[in-house]
């Protein structure tokens, strides 16, 4: 795995999307991101019908959002990725950019996600992703703004959007 101790920006980064393309991380130089992992079985899943409504209604004024499935908790996305892509843009009109299942969490993360919980600390001052749906919002400059709990509500976030895309 790749160090990222020089890392300081999400453009430093790459990931595969759902449907196996290296993506580099800086095509989205310029946009504000919602960086989120996902499960398809989870008490959380109906966020994806959250992130989907602010990503259609905030796209055209440079909101990103980027899915990371992950199986990580209580095995909640056990399926491949064309299953995981199929259930998203089916059950919830997913039209967001999805990447492939990685881990969050451990010595296998995903460098990304290594990156974002060294740079916010969750809870209590703790590095690690607690569950499906942490959210994490990114400005125009690549630069890590907030973390948000699963628990929270993606309409949360919706001020701190507008705030960084200039619309408040």
């Amino acid at each position: 795995m790749e160090s990222i101790k020089d890392k300081t920006t999400v453009y430093d980064f790459s990931a595969l999307t759902i449907t196996g393309e290296n993506k580099s991380l800086s095509d989205y130089r310029g946009k504000v991101l919602v960086i989120v992992n996902t499960a398809s079985q989870c008490a959380f899943t109906p966020q994806y019908g959250a992130l989907q409504e602010l990503y259609k209604k905030y796209r055209g004024d440079g909101l990103e959002i980027l899915g990371f499935p992950c199986n990580q908790f209580a095995n909640q996305e056990p399926g491949i990725n064309e299953e995981i892509l199929k259930f998203a843009r089916e059950t919830y009109g997913v039209e967001f950019q999805m990447f492939s299942k990685i881990d969050v969490n451990g010595d296998n993360a995903h460098p990304l996600y290594k990156w974002l919980t060294t740079s916010a600390r969750g809870f209590l001052g703790t590095k690690s992703i607690k569950w499906n749906f942490t959210k994490f919002l990114i400005d125009r400059e690549g630069k890590l703004y907030k973390r948000f709990s699963s628990k929270s509500d993606p309409y949360s976030m919706e001020k701190d959007i507008r705030e960084l895309l200039g619309l408040e």
